[in-house]
């Protein structure tokens, strides 16, 4: 059983100082792996009136916030609409997952229009994105043998080769890990505990499976039908769109 998003998770995220123009779930949770005590994480865009953009004394481009609610450790952070389109311009996974992720708690016409959007920005470089990440949690994994990065390298890696393949973004590993027979055995074991020990024999498996993952997506990349830049129609439609909003 997944774990719920908080009801009040609106709350929290529209406490930042400033408009939202969406907030989403991120984190375990986005991911299909989220325990009892995982944290939550929420990730958002704002919007800076154009004072605080044009004039001397410019407004927060990045808001964070963490706390602690109902014993749920928590870690929001929002971009300013400006940062987050150039973000999403620049092949980064992480806002795309943001703004994609089906997890939302506040949504407005701007981010529909986002969400309309982002896939057409997507790029054959965007594996860079997960090669790394990857890169990262492996090395954590192989330090630690950790359940949690194990399962942090397996998503990225299924997610990254999902997205090359079919140019549509999957982050839930339980959908992405189904050629995996004990995927399922993980991520129980992650539902029951943030920082839980590997399932007996899921070592030798991984060992077995990141070298090939990696390999696939590499390949999978290569062989892509993605552009290798954002159709010069989407970028001017985002930029449109930033300029709109913050004019009105």
């Amino acid at each position: 059983m997944s774990i719920e998003v908080p009801s009040w998770a609106a709350q929290v995220a529209l406490s930042l100082p400033r408009p939202l123009l969406f907030a989403t779930v991120s984190g375990a949770h986005l991911y299909g792996f989220a325990s009892v005590d995982s944290d939550l994480d929420l990730r958002a865009a704002h919007l800076l009136p154009p004072a605080e953009v044009l004039g001397l004394r410019t407004g927060p481009q990045t808001l964070q916030q963490g706390g602690l609610r109902d014993g749920v450790e928590l870690d929001v952070v929002s971009h300013d609409l400006l940062k987050f389109a150039k973000l999403l311009n620049s092949r980064n996974g992480y806002v795309l997952e943001q703004v994609l992720s089906p997890l939302v708690v506040v949504t407005t016409p701007v981010h529909a229009e986002l969400t309309a959007l982002a896939p057409r920005l997507v790029t054959r470089h965007h594996a860079h994105h997960y090669l790394g990440f990857a890169a990262t949690q492996q090395r954590l994994y192989a330090s630690t043998g950790a359940l949690k990065p194990a399962l942090y390298t397996l998503r990225v890696l299924l997610t990254g080769i999902h997205l090359m393949r079919t140019g549509r973004l999957e982050t839930d590993l339980g959908v992405l890990g189904t050629g995996l027979a004990y995927v399922p055995d993980l991520i129980a074991a992650k539902r029951e505990a943030e920082h839980g020990p590997l399932p007996r024999g899921a070592e030798k498996r991984l060992a077995v499976d990141i070298p090939v993952l990696r390999a696939e997506l590499e390949a999978s990349r290569d062989a892509s039908a993605l552009p290798d830049q954002p159709p010069p129609a989407a970028v001017d439609a985002l930029h449109d769109l930033v300029v709109r909003t913050r004019l009105g």
